[in-house]
């Protein structure tokens, strides 16, 4: 059986690296874990591949480990995983060859010189304005856990930040005089978005309701958003409200936390919002990234055409 140990080493090392040097978050750290160990897996289980080294009596360290092997790899990958995750697996695995290198553990990073899958285009999953108002508008605000929900779901709309994003939230970080929210986005980048009426009131509402019908600490340094035993609720608990309320209120396409995301940042540029702001208001790194939501509803592109075509 190869023994990878020397690469698992190798993987704690640089995972731990990842919060200080880059600022990840746990969940993303445990991901780049989870990429990593199944690296180490597909290792050792085509042991057979690497008969030379278990002959010289060698353990398979980072060292050891070739273009070759690499490719190999990507060839599983692609018996089981769509492009967007190949992609996925062979960024972390560059990314661990590169900090191997940076810290003088390999020579050479063997992944350097092998391109990255063509990811599919895919157009982002959006509702009407109709539909996220529709959305909106049936959920109850009867009990404190039902304007928390609505609050929670303003918020996302309004903000277009990531369900994580929100679930970090603590008290301190809305200023309801200024009309903003402080984020802390990914690689522990903070930003200021702006907060819309709606979304305060509903805010509002929630939290005036806490102290009488929960008993809950009003700390301004605790959780903005609160779980039915008081503590800070989880992103995962969010996705499960909003699929209940979803499903409840006869909406038919598939809506997660990040469909609110992908609405905000369409309707935004529908209504002439630039490009540039909202990659701001979203957090993104590249422009790139916010680029895929330029593509324009079927509804506008025919007034657009009704409006200015000659011969329509």
């Amino acid at each position: 059986m190869l023994n990878t140990s020397p690469l698992i080493e190798a993987v704690h090392s640089f995972v731990e690296s990842l919060p200080a040097e880059k600022g990840y978050s746990v969940h993303t750290c445990r991901a780049y874990t989870r990429d990593l160990d199944e690296f180490a897996g597909y290792l050792k289980e085509n042991a057979a591949t690497f008969t030379p080294l278990m002959e010289a009596g060698l353990a398979v360290g980072p060292g050891h480990i070739t273009a070759v092997m690499i490719r190999g790899y990507l060839g599983y990958l692609h018996q089981k995983n769509q492009k967007s995750s190949i992609a996925r697996k062979l960024s972390t695995l560059r990314s661990f060859f590169k900090f191997l290198v940076k810290k003088g553990l390999v020579e050479f990073n063997p992944v350097e010189g092998i391109l990255t899958p063509k990811r599919d285009k895919t157009l982002p999953v959006y509702l009407s304005v109709d539909a996220v108002f529709r959305l909106l508008d049936s959920i109850e605000t009867g009990s404190v856990q039902a304007a928390r929900n609505r609050a929670i779901f303003e918020t996302l709309y309004s903000c277009g930040i990531r369900v994580s994003e929100l679930a970090g939230l603590n008290v301190y970080d809305l200023d309801t005089a200024g009309g903003t929210l402080k984020v802390l986005g990914k690689g522990a980048k903070e930003r200021l978005v702006p907060i819309g009426r709606k979304a305060l009131e509903a805010i509002a509402d929630y939290r005036q309701r806490l102290p009488a019908q929960s008993g809950a600490d009003m700390v301004q340094n605790g959780p903005l958003f609160l779980n039915l035993q008081g503590r800070r609720l989880s992103s995962r608990s969010i996705a499960r409200i909003l699929k209940k309320i979803v499903t409840a209120c006869g909406i038919l396409t598939p809506v997660s936390p990040h469909t609110l995301r992908h609405t905000f940042a369409t309707h935004m540029l529908d209504a002439g919002a630039d490009l540039r702001s909202v990659q701001e208001l979203l957090g993104h790194q590249n422009l790139s990234t916010t680029q895929k939501y330029t593509h324009v509803s079927i509804e506008r592109l025919m007034e657009t055409y009704d409006r200015a075509h000659p011969r329509k």
